[in-house]
């Protein structure tokens, strides 16, 4: 098969190396043996994780201010008062904040208002803890890992005072419609 312009030696039929009756369920309710789903019946991501290069000025952040500012994902309640070191305020919840020169503004303009901002693009995470450092923000934390884990898991109902989505779906092609982020069910999550 030629793929972009390359000539690839892919077989059109893939072994099956599974013992007999080990066959993939013949529906999803037939694969929740542990509790879990199938590992193939996973969650579509609305995201694509970019492999882009992290400088040194992005890098050295990690190390000086991660400790500080990074709350890293775990599956269970978040105590927001401890994430952001005792600060009592409304919380917003920034989902993709790209290079974060729009979340330290907004967190300059709003000191009163916590921040708790989600981003999967490293280089991005690593720009906006440079940010932090540079203009000496206290009430941004920032979650690398999927906002829709984050609010499924680590999210309260009622916790949140906003959200902020900025440019949530570069899908733009019908067929891609099942990626977007912006969907009935994300929105009556966040309602």
């Amino acid at each position: 098969r030629r793929v972009h312009g390359a000539l690839m030696n892919i077989p059109d039929t893939v072994s099956n190396d599974l013992p007999p009756g080990d066959d993939l369920p013949a529906s999803p309710e037939d694969d929740a043996t542990d509790g879990k789903p199938h590992p193939l019946h996973r969650r579509l991501k609305s995201f694509v994780k970019r492999a882009g290069r992290t400088t040194d000025g992005q890098a050295r952040p990690f190390a000086e201010l991660g400790p500080l500012f990074l709350v890293p994902y775990t599956p269970e309640r978040l105590d927001l008062t401890a994430a952001f070191g005792g600060r009592v305020g409304p919380t917003v919840l920034e989902i993709g904040f790209g290079m974060g020169e729009a979340t330290a503004h907004i967190a300059t303009v709003l000191p009163e208002t916590n921040f708790l901002c989600c981003e999967v693009h490293e280089p991005g995470v690593g720009a906006l803890l440079k940010r932090i450092g540079e203009q000496s923000i206290s009430n941004i934390r920032i979650c690398a890992h999927d906002a829709v884990d984050v609010i499924d898991h680590m999210l309260q109902t009622g916790t949140l005072a906003g959200v902020h989505v900025f440019f949530p779906d570069p899908w733009h092609k019908k067929r891609h419609n099942k990626r977007r982020l912006i969907q009935p069910e994300f929105v009556n999550k966040l309602a």
